[in-house]
């Protein structure tokens, strides 16, 4: 957290006490989302929080600040290098952004969220991952819609390393998916993956393993997440996204981190992964074989 994010957080936590419901909502908007804030104009700032322009006008003052421009200006220094191209891409927009703006200004938010993921890493939750993929009877994977492709990647990883490993984002849906978690036990562990917008049956399901005795291992993006509460471990990847609901890049690189560890402390992965490529060899192009 930059030392500017503080000085914000310092400044409602004095007031926390006294501030209206309004008021409340505004400040855990910036609480949870800090970044997002820095880079909104007052008007969608109060539109984000179901407010009028008035009160939140009300409530930067309440924090001791002049008004709404000191409070963004405070809230965004450190953020200074992430913000530039987003800025840049506001002030375009009012033009012409070319492609390689919208380009430059994605792979901005995409550097930023896997800097953030990395630095909130826990070793502990990642040490407990590890064991808990390569200590599960069998492996079940649920997560929809975006997530499902998150799901289908994470099975191919670690099926070269677990002798059991199912992914629920089946042409089925959630009835077929419902139908397999019934089928789940103590010793077995259910990988959830669940970012905003929620689905309501991810989370569903992953309360119903849990209370069915398996371990839950959740990769979702922040700790108020819906499934964070039914997991016995979490991976957070963060997935902020200015121009879209979210971003899958962070989470899809916490997938390849969980897969790379699993095979690194996996026993048999030298073994595993030699068989892998003896298996596909037939099947790869081997450009010597198309000259005379």
């Amino acid at each position: 957290m930059s030392k500017s994010e503080s000085s914000v957080v310092d400044r409602i936590a004095q007031v926390l006490p006294s501030l209206s419901d309004a008021h409340r909502r505004l400040a855990d908007y910036v609480l949870g989302k800090p970044f997002k804030v820095a880079v909104m104009t007052i008007d969608e700032f109060a539109s984000a929080c179901e407010v009028s322009n008035a009160t939140a006008n009300r409530f930067v003052r309440k924090l001791g600040l002049p008004g709404y421009p000191q409070f963004r200006a405070l809230l965004a220094q450190g953020f200074e290098q992430a913000l530039a191209p987003v800025e840049r891409l506001r002030l375009e927009r009012t033009r012409a952004a070319s492609a390689a703006d919208i380009f430059s200004a994605s792979l901005y938010e995409d550097q930023r969220n896997f800097e953030l993921t990395r630095m909130s890493l826990s070793t502990d939750e990642c040490e407990k991952a590890v064991r808990a993929v390569l200590g599960a009877r069998r492996i079940f994977i649920v997560g929809f819609g975006s997530s499902g492709f998150l799901a289908g990647f994470l099975q191919r990883n670690l099926t070269v390393h677990c002798d059991v490993v199912k992914s629920l984002a089946t042409l089925g849906g959630v009835s077929e998916a419902a139908r397999q978690i019934s089928r789940i036990r103590k010793g077995d562990l259910l990988i959830s993956i669940c970012f905003p917008r929620y689905l309501a049956d991810t989370v569903t399901l992953t309360k119903s393993a849990r209370e069915a005795g398996a371990n839950v291992l959740a990769i979702t993006d922040k700790p108020t997440s819906p499934i964070a509460k039914h997991a016995d471990v979490c991976l957070y990847a963060s997935s902020e996204r200015q121009y879209l609901s979210n971003s899958e890049t962070a989470a899809l690189g916490m997938i390849e981190a969980l897969s790379a560890a699993v095979a690194h402390r996996s026993e048999n992965s030298l073994d595993d992964v030699a068989q892998l490529t003896e298996a596909v060899m037939p099947w790869l192009s081997n450009q010597d074989d198309n000259h005379d």
